[in-house]
């Protein structure tokens, strides 16, 4: 849980180019948010969250986006965008159990497929530096990343339990000792660590959102992905904490709450919040099945938060190290993707040709940065997000192979009376 925020700062801050106080703020508010979003979705509040052992986060698909449009349009479009999608989340939910039929497994797997596969490329430039650029696969920082990457390994390794599950941040701190060993943590991060002890998030950082409905259309797109694997995720969380839900009732409560944290994120500058499905697996894993775990979870993320030399310290990891760590994390990522289009049905001509034109289409800008760059800038910004693209050809090409077809097929197969002449 505290892995994740780190990791989705960093990638801002670099992508961006953001300064170090910036950057600091960012942590500050994406910690509180996340355990804001944790309580209530732990805790539920009126029609908000459904009260389930759930830790909110920034999300990996949501963050892609964000960064594709604050590139395009700038940050204050990018939160505006934000602040849209969470808006359009309320609007469009009482018609949701509608959509849900369009996007199964087969969908949402290709989504996160694509949307792993382009993580693990930023955190891979995180370690190596943009292609071009002075420094540009430095020896000494990919030494830090594949080190961070080693550590993470050698703690999955030889621990069991909890520590097993805590791997993922024994190893970024291990790499932080290891830069700190080899002078990796220059001055001007040190002094960062000065300051008072309380630190707390600035509303509005980017200045104030600017609305465009065109540059939003890849969130909104994504958020109704997003409340279809909102649904299994409930439906599954449920289940390994052996709680009875009515999913028409207690469904629309995730969503409300990932909608309610995301909408506060935006004002804070940071993309979606979602709630996260590793979360389900430490749960099964631990068996520590209480909400109530959760929601102290999240006032130990605000706690961090707020602390102002904890945030300073985390601003001080260098960039290579949580890159490495950001590769581990986004690599499990790809691996859910893959395990869910396992259960897709995939030995079915139709299933693998939906999944295969929607992985060609959504990894082709990922693949090849700047493939759309002679198109207006409105079109560039929908073509080149690979996750809204293959998305959408997976939602399309799933209702006309597997809705549209058969209907089509039964009428041309069906015999006709006399009555029907």
């Amino acid at each position: 849980m505290a892995a994740t925020p780190i990791s989705a700062i960093f990638l801002m801050s670099a992508t961006l180019g953001l300064g170090t106080g910036l950057t600091v703020d960012l942590l500050s508010a994406a910690f509180v948010l996340s355990g804001v979003g944790s309580l209530v979705q732990s805790l539920g509040v009126w029609k908000f969250g459904p009260r389930l052992p759930f830790v909110m986060l920034p999300g990996g698909a949501p963050l892609i986006l964000f960064l594709a449009i604050a590139e395009q349009h700038g940050l204050r479009t990018a939160t505006g965008a934000v602040i849209l999608t969470a808006v359009f989340t309320f609007v469009v939910l009482p018609l949701f159990s509608r959509l849900l039929a369009y996007f199964p497994a087969l969908v949402i797997g290709t989504m996160i497929v694509i949307v792993g596969v382009n993580l693990v490329k930023v955190g891979a430039v995180l370690v190596t530096g943009q292609p071009g650029s002075p420094g540009f696969a430095d020896p000494g920082n990919l030494g830090l990343g594949l080190a961070t990457i080693g550590f993470t390994v050698a703690f999955y390794l030889f621990f069991t339990g909890v520590l097993r599950q805590l791997a993922v941040m024994l190893g970024l701190l291990a790499g932080a000792v290891l830069a700190a060993a080899t002078g990796a943590i220059d001055g001007a991060g040190a002094d960062a660590v000065g300051g008072g002890l309380v630190n707390l998030p600035h509303l509005m950082p980017f200045g104030p959102p600017e609305f465009n409905l065109v540059a939003a259309l890849p969130l909104m797109l994504y958020t109704l992905a997003s409340m279809a694997e909102a649904t299994g995720q409930t439906v599954i969380n449920a289940e390994a904490v052996g709680k009875r839900i009515d999913t028409r009732t207690d469904v629309p409560r995730t969503v409300r709450g990932d909608a309610l944290t995301s909408l506060f994120g935006g004002f804070f500058g940071l993309p979606l919040m979602v709630t996260s499905g590793e979360n389900i697996g430490i749960v099964r894993v631990t068996g520590v099945r209480s909400r109530f775990v959760t929601a102290a979870a999240g006032v130990v993320l605000i706690a961090i938060g707020v602390l102002a030399p904890v945030t300073r310290a985390i601003s001080m990891i260098p960039t290579p190290v949580v890159g490495g760590t950001a590769m581990v994390v986004f690599g499990v990522i790809t691996v859910l993707g893959v395990q869910m289009l396992g259960r897709s049905d995939l030995d079915r001509h139709t299933s693998t040709f939906v999944c295969a034109l929607a992985l060609a289409l959504g990894l082709l800008p990922i693949l090849v940065p700047g493939v759309y760059g002679g198109f207006p800038p409105n079109v560039r910004i929908l073509l080149e997000s690979g996750v809204a693209v293959g998305t959408f050809t997976a939602v399309v090409l799933n209702i006309l192979f597997h809705h549209v077809r058969p209907g089509v097929v039964a009428r041309l197969t069906t015999p006709r009376t006399e009555s029907d002449r």
